[in-house]
């Protein structure tokens, strides 16, 4: 599925292409790129095809691990496929066909160009495959965020998926980048080389939902405490006589060491009244 989708888009970059958006230079331009349009359609074709038989297998791993599972995405996802590929091969046989009618007969003007081109043949293929690329991105959608729940998909492969049934819808990048990358992943993961921790769900058969952001703040938190308790070293407790000697030496020390004058000042003896104190004599000023 990845290497024909990209192949497809590669053939429908090569070769010419009109400089100006005008009925009359895009049909000449289509009539020169007909062979190079119609093998990329086939080839987009089968690649369409292979990706809804992607997300179909996707699905079935899905519900047997989530039975709530709708089918009906199941179906969505492979009519989406079958309609988008045929409508793809239908329109460019149709344009092809009304490029080579303008080339080879007529008068070749523009309104002669508008009116080839504004055919039911050409405008009605465009919306049925838009119409299958909305089926198939919508189940893209659902079926990658099952998966993704149950612990099939990592969580950044559930989100590539949800993102690639996006741009199925509004292709604001372009999509076989995306859509490659994404395939090619999926690739590695169904072939078990998955190059970080295999999803444990695909071997016990049953759902095994990842852990939510809040848990994994939890765990790491528990890991840094219990490595933490590891390596502090605690002192031992002192034993209760030790403490009271050394109460008992500093309180002797403290009380045989000899007060300091400014506290031997300010105690005044005991008995004393402010009448016996002596005062001291100032000398006075001439």
């Amino acid at each position: 599925a990845a290497l024909l989708l990209v192949v497809a888009a590669i053939l429908g970059i090569v070769g010419p292409h009109p400089k100006v958006d005008e009925d009359t230079l895009v049909v000449i331009i289509d009539h020169q790129r007909f062979p190079l349009d119609l093998i990329g359609a086939v080839v987009n074709a089968g690649g369409l095809i292979a990706l809804a038989a992607v997300l179909n297998f996707l699905w079935t791993a899905t519900k047997a691990r989530r039975p709530a599972l709708s089918p009906g995405f199941r179906y969505m996802v492979l009519a989406g496929g079958v309609i988008a590929a045929i409508s793809g091969v239908v329109y460019w046989v149709a344009a092809g066909l009304a490029a080579h009618k303008f080339v080879t007969s007529g008068q070749q003007t523009y309104s002669e160009a508008h009116h080839l081109t504004s055919t039911a043949a050409v405008l009605v293929p465009p919306v049925v495959g838009y119409f299958g690329g909305f089926l198939l991105g919508i189940g893209a959608l659902i079926i990658s965020l099952n998966a993704m729940r149950v612990g099939l998909l990592p969580k950044v492969m559930g989100y590539l998926g949800i993102f690639v049934g996006i741009l199925f819808v509004y292709p604001i990048v372009p999509v076989f980048v995306i859509q490659g990358g994404w395939l090619l992943a999926l690739a590695c993961l169904f072939l078990g080389r998955w190059p970080n921790a295999f999803p444990p769900a695909w071997d016990r058969g049953e759902a095994v939902p990842w852990p939510s952001n809040q848990k994994v703040r939890e765990q790491q938190a528990a890991n840094r405490a219990s490595r933490g308790g590891r390596g502090k070293r605690v002192p031992a407790p002192a034993a209760s006589g030790t403490g009271s000697a050394s109460g008992s030496a500093s309180g002797s020390a403290s009380a045989s060491a000899p007060a300091p004058a400014s506290a031997e000042r300010a105690v005044a003896p005991a008995g004393s009244t402010r009448a016996t104190t002596p005062k001291r004599k100032r000398k006075r000023r001439r």
